[in-house]
């Protein structure tokens, strides 16, 4: 009798975690081309195949659940932006097939930074790509006069972060119309320029 409780009670707790899982991915597909204050919790309902009650017995009001939205929402950009250290060629493919995907949606988020829920989102948003822009190009870093942080390595982020930006391949792709093969070899060669200028250390192993 135990075991089988304790199976019923994981299965129980396993479909809770699935609901859950499909209402946040559900929220984050409408938001893909849709501006969140014209998403419904009964749209989002529809979506995910549940029911607004359900919604709301998870996430206990719509703000709970845009802002837990926004938290699994960073979590998949950060999954799908990952690249090897110091491979730049890696991590601008990587970076544009991010875009290909996911920039569209990007320029809506950035489209509603009036709503403070989607402020706090892209704010994060800036520092997690900030924040890959210093991991990825590590071994590019480290040249300036201080040991850690040092002006001139916060100089060459800084425009590493512009040459990689979802607004750099916003003018090459979407404004310019170039295919994504010449959007990926510009960017890559903005890089370039950039760190040909850098002191590398030596690359990790």
């Amino acid at each position: 009798m135990k075991t089988t409780r304790t199976y019923r009670m994981g299965a129980r707790a396993e479909a809770v975690t699935q609901t859950r899982e499909r209402i946040l991915a559900a929220l984050f597909d409408l938001g893909a081309d849709r501006m969140f204050p014209h998403i419904s919790l009964e749209d989002v309902a529809a979506e995910a195949g549940v029911s607004v009650q359900t919604i709301l017995r998870h996430f206990g009001t719509r703000a709970g659940l845009l802002e837990t939205t926004m938290e699994y929402a960073l979590a998949r950009v950060a999954g799908e932006r990952e690249a090897p250290v110091g491979d730049v060629d890696a991590a601008v493919r990587v970076i544009v097939d991010h875009y290909e995907q996911r920039g569209r949606t990007a320029l809506l988020m950035l489209a509603q930074e009036d709503d403070p829920a989607v402020t706090d989102l892209t704010r994060r948003g800036r520092k997690l790509h900030r924040d890959w822009v210093t991991e990825v190009f590590a071994p590019f870093l480290g040249g300036g006069d201080g040991a850690d942080g040092s002006a001139e390595d916060d100089g060459l982020v800084d425009l590493l972060v512009v040459a990689t930006d979802v607004y750099t391949w916003k003018i090459l792709r979407l404004d310019r119309r170039l295919s994504r093969a010449r959007t990926e070899a510009r960017m890559r060669r903005l890089v370039g320029a950039l760190l040909a200028t850098s002191d590398p250390k030596e690359p990790r192993s």
